[in-house]
């Protein structure tokens, strides 16, 4: 049992940890989705086309990908809160390059340290979850990590588009990689990876639970083990079709597609954007707290999923969007796209306790690996359709039945997915 202050301690030290890497999870959704806002300055500002915009937004997308494992293995044998504090350092640095690059190849220098440092941020905010929260909240707590992520998408959007009216693109990221750097020295401060360290329970042992054993032997073991669990790999693969598919139409298409497809203003394409990334927010909560409460994982995903294929079908069949139901379509998307976030809990909960940050980050290089290949190829399938003419709304369509493609894929892989009743398998029942 907890002493009151113990009890005081652990609430404290629990929800800093949240606020302070939660924080810097919203800086990395940010600069995820801000090229869609600046889509326009950015071709004026470098003399590009939608190939070369694909490929710099992707950038980000590239290293993230190549970054997801190798920070599985560091959150599981360094810890979340030195990670955390390299990569906010990183992240900022290279924030402010990309708003003072003189060049195309120094903008893309700046995206990739952007992609770099914030690559770190998810799994260690797993990581503390894991080890702050009891079990049978990691649901809700991801969804609420999700709604707090997805403040900085919100802020990428019309917030952003505001912005652009008084300050350059380049200010609000030199801004931007400032704020990175003041976190990670707050997380230097104040965060600490597990009650542990500061001589507290474990939340297992405070629920009257053995605690979970420790990987014995070496770390390549404890992969080899995640990637050769085959109940691991259908949640990368509904991450790359449909997180993949969010990730690239709501970081860098959308907005192009409103505005040159559908001739609609920035302001009003980018206040579509916010709506979808809102309602992605909110369904990631609510569905996470749903989960938990149902007890499972894998009708939710289906459903969840299936939804948000469906609200694919008016873009690739090259409807004109009429305000009103565009705003329908475009909240139904975000809440049907928040079902894949459960994939990190089906991940964790079908692999050892030990080898959950191995095992969320492997799901999760689906997402970055699916925006990687989507961002440069949609853009690529838009300039082919056109010809060197000028973009209009059936180019666009064509990257759009490529996002179609990549979704149903997505959601095709979530009925390969083992229900894990929202405890770990390895536990007993």
């Amino acid at each position: 049992m907890l002493t009151p202050y113990q009890h005081r301690q652990l609430q404290r030290l629990r929800w800093t940890a949240f606020i302070v890497v939660g924080l810097a999870f919203v800086l990395s959704f940010f600069h995820r989705f801000a090229p869609a806002a600046i889509a326009s300055d950015l071709k004026a500002a470098f003399d590009i086309q939608s190939a070369a915009l694909g490929g710099l937004a992707a950038t980000y997308f590239y290293v993230y990908t190549v970054m997801q494992i190798p920070t599985g293995v560091l959150a599981d044998t360094l810890g979340p809160r030195r990670i955390v504090v390299a990569g906010g350092v990183v992240a900022g640095l290279g924030s402010i390059l990309f708003g003072l690059a003189p060049s195309f190849d120094l903008a893309a220098a700046g995206r990739l340290l952007v992609g770099l440092g914030v690559s770190v941020t998810f799994i260690a905010i797993l990581k503390l979850n894991a080890a702050w929260f009891s079990e049978g909240k990691f649901g809700t707590l991801t969804g609420l990590t999700i709604l707090l992520g997805n403040l900085g998408a919100v802020l990428a959007a019309s917030p952003l588009a505001w912005v652009l009216a008084y300050a350059s693109w380049r200010d609000a990221f030199v801004v931007t990689g400032l704020l990175s750097l003041f976190l990670a020295w707050l997380a230097w401060w104040l965060v600490r990876d597990n009650p542990g360290q500061m001589g507290l329970p474990s939340l297992r042992e405070l629920e009257g639970k053995a605690a979970h054993p420790a990987h014995e032997g070496h770390w390549y073991d404890g992969l080899v083990q995640v990637a050769g669990n085959r109940l691991t790999w259908p949640g990368f693969f509904v991450n790359l079709g449909i997180s993949g598919t969010l990730f690239a139409f709501a970081g860098l298409w959308a907005v192009p597609y409103l505005t040159q497809g559908q001739g609609w203003e920035r302001s009003t394409a980018t206040a579509h954007t916010s709506l979808l990334l809102a309602a992605f927010a909110l369904g990631a909560f609510f569905i996470g707290t749903l989960s938990d409460r149902l007890g499972r994982r894998k009708p939710v995903i289906l459903l969840s999923c299936g939804l948000y294929v469906a609200c694919w079908l008016p873009p690739a069949l090259g409807w004109r969007l009429v305000p009103g139901w565009s705003h329908v379509l475009f909240l139904l998307m975000g809440l049907g796209a928040a079902g894949f976030t459960l994939t990190w809990a089906c991940a964790k909960e079908v692999n050892r306790h030990a080898l959950s940050g191995m095992a969320t980050s492997l799901v999760n290089t689906g997402a970055f690996l699916g925006a990687a290949i989507l961002q440069p190829l949609v853009g690529w399938a838009i300039d082919r359709a056109a010809g060197g003419e000028g973009l209009a709304l059936a180019h666009y369509q064509v990257g759009m039945r490529v996002l179609l493609g990549f979704a149903v894929a997505g959601w095709l892989a979530s009925f390969a997915l083992r229900e894990t009743r929202c405890r770990y398998l390895s536990d007993p029942a």
